[in-house]
Order: structure tokens, then sequence, then C-alpha cells
């Protein structure tokens, strides 16, 4: 695909993922994403068959970005713990953030029927993240700035503690420092020394 047909992909979703954010997985239509990316239905269609097809390759990006950057910068020697700060300010931001989650749009996309009984693919990028998170804190513990862990139960604390908080944001108030004391404690669990940086 040339970059003209990169970039206007790149554009429908970001269109979409703010239109799944906001309205949720089952009630974007393929003509709201046309009408917010200004596009023609063929226009549209050119690129994506559906809906679907939109969100998975949105949810597919999310992981892999996270994921190569974390693994890029491992092979470049960062330090475990600048690292894991970046990863854990980013998620405190988006905690925070309710307008711009997708964990109504990510319950309502992996329940459809026909998508979970296919195969599942939420289940594919949990193991993925997994492995990603695993390589990380074996990465820290190697260098001596992690602490001896259970680091599949450290992973499950970070995914589920950070994806609870951005599903009840879409449904309550959230108080600034629920994310803030949750990234304290991970940090502490993590981390030798604990504490804030």
């Amino acid at each position: 695909m040339n970059k003209r047909g990169q970039e206007t992909k790149k554009h429908i979703k970001n269109c979409a993922c703010s239109l799944f954010a906001e309205k949720g997985f089952k009630q974007v239509t393929m003509k709201d994403i046309c009408d917010a990316a200004r596009l023609s239905r063929g226009g549209l269609y050119c690129h994506y068959e559906s809906t679907r097809q939109i969100f998975q390759e949105i949810i597919d990006d999310m992981t892999s970005e996270q994921d190569n950057a974390i693994d890029l910068r491992m092979e470049q020697n960062h330090s475990a713990v600048a690292i894991l700060d970046d990863i854990l300010h980013k998620y405190e931001n988006e905690m925070l953030d309710s307008q711009s989650s997708l964990s109504i749009a990510i319950y309502e996309y992996f329940s459809i029927g026909d998508i979970a009984n296919q195969r599942n693919t939420l289940y594919e990028q949990y193991l993925v993240s997994a492995n990603t998170w695993k390589k990380l804190i074996q990465y820290g513990m190697d260098r001596h700035e992690f602490n001896e862990v259970n680091i599949s139960a450290v992973f499950d604390l970070i995914v589920f503690s950070y994806q609870g908080v951005r599903m009840y944001s879409k449904l309550m108030p959230i108080d600034k420092e629920t994310p803030s004391g949750i990234i304290k404690e991970i940090r502490k669990i993590l981390v030798k020394g604990g504490g804030k940086p």
C-alpha cells in the first residue's frame, strides 16, 4: 500500500477510535465513520469492509505499538525502572481519561457471539501483552532493578487493575487518587527500594 493509502487508513482509525470511545462498539456504524473521517462510502470501503475490521486493527495496533516500544528499549539497554515508569505514567493518565477509553467498546466487541466462537482474540492479545510484560519484569530482575516477584501474578495485577479502572471510569466518577494509588503500589511491588522516583 502506498503512503497516501496508509495515511488514509490511519486517519480512518483515528476517527473511528474517537467514535468507539464515545459510543461503544455496537453503536458505531460505517456511516458514522464516513461522516467523522469525511470520506465517501466508497472511500471507506476501499480500505475496510466493516466496523469489526477497523476495530480489530485499532486493537492490534495499540498492542503491537506498546510491545515494540518496550522491546526496543530493552534492546537498547535502557533502565528497567525508566521503562516501567514511562508505562505506568501512561497508564495513570489513561485511567483518568474516561473520554478516550475503549474499555466498553472492547467488552462489546469481544462479547459478540460469532467473534467469541471463532477464536478468542482478546485472550490472544492478553497473551501477547503478558509475554511483553513478562520479558520486561524478567529484564528488571536480571538487572537487579526489580524485586524477585511472581511475574504472572504481577502482570495480572497490572492489566486487570488498569482495565478495571478504565471500565469503571466510563460508568462512574473515578477520583484521581485511585489510579495514583494503584500505580504507586505496583511500583512498590516491582522496584527495589519501592517508592516514587
